[in-house]
């Protein structure tokens, strides 16, 4: 306005004339750095070991309940074998005569008959058998094979081929065999059926001849063998 003065506020004397304030912060001691690092390093270790355990929990219960936990005979129908017998190295050719390495049968339940090329009609209820028990598994079927040794040199009749299409099917060295699988005291091996776990151990044999009447009982028996598995075994053979 006129006739007033405008001026901006005198600074006061001394006011920028004092020192800036600055806050310090102590280093941690080189010792005391190291063990801060070495306390987060054990830390994070227990932490993936944590993750790691949860992770592997149903593998480890799996492995637990099938190789530790084993079920007592009385509850099984089929007898299981101790010890358990692995595979040999098997002399071994398919149908057209191609030979073929026994060790890849590995890495699948087996559910395995022994029989000549002739095929009785003991034989031919075994093959029914084999393919009804693998498909009474249902979505767990993928994880076993139904094996046909024959153990003879008669050749397999064509009008029995259709129905082995799902089927391994090979011919053996009948002694080389008898050396593996062995029938109950008074029975000869074709009287059975036999499991084999997937790392290739003989290690349970049916009651001869009395499968298809108690067939209830052997699909519990590899019903239980499939879940007591579940956690380690997967469908199909590594490519």
């Amino acid at each position: 306005m006129p006739g007033s003065k405008s001026s901006s506020p005198a600074a006061k004397p001394g006011a920028f004339d004092q020192p800036l304030g600055l806050t310090v912060h102590s280093l941690p001691e080189p010792r005391e750095a190291v063990v801060v690092d070495a306390q987060r390093t054990r830390r994070g270790r227990w932490k993936m070991l944590a993750v790691l355990a949860v992770c592997a929990a149903p593998m480890i219960a799996s492995y637990f309940t099938y190789y530790v936990v084993r079920p007592e005979g009385r509850r099984n129908y089929g007898e299981l074998v101790e010890p358990q017998r692995p595979m040999p190295a098997l002399a071994a050719t398919d149908l057209a005569g191609k030979p073929v390495d026994t060790a890849t049968l590995k890495d699948q339940w087996l559910l395995v008959s022994v029989a000549g090329g002739a095929c009785d009609a003991a034989c031919e209820q075994h093959l029914y058998l084999q393919r009804q028990f693998r498909e009474s598994l249902g979505r767990e079927k993928d994880r076993m094979d139904w094996v046909w040794l024959v153990n003879d040199d008669v050749p397999v009749r064509d009008a029995l081929k259709p129905a082995l299409q799902q089927a391994t099917v090979l011919r053996v060295d009948g002694a080389q065999l008898a050396q593996w699988l062995a029938p109950a005291p008074g029975h000869q091996l074709p009287d059975h059926l036999y499991v084999v776990d997937p790392m290739g151990n003989w290690m349970m044999r049916f009651p001869a001849g009395r499968e298809q009447a108690d067939a209830a009982k052997v699909r519990k028996d590899l019903d239980r063998l499939m879940r007591g598995s579940a956690g380690w075994d997967k469908p199909g053979r590594p490519e």
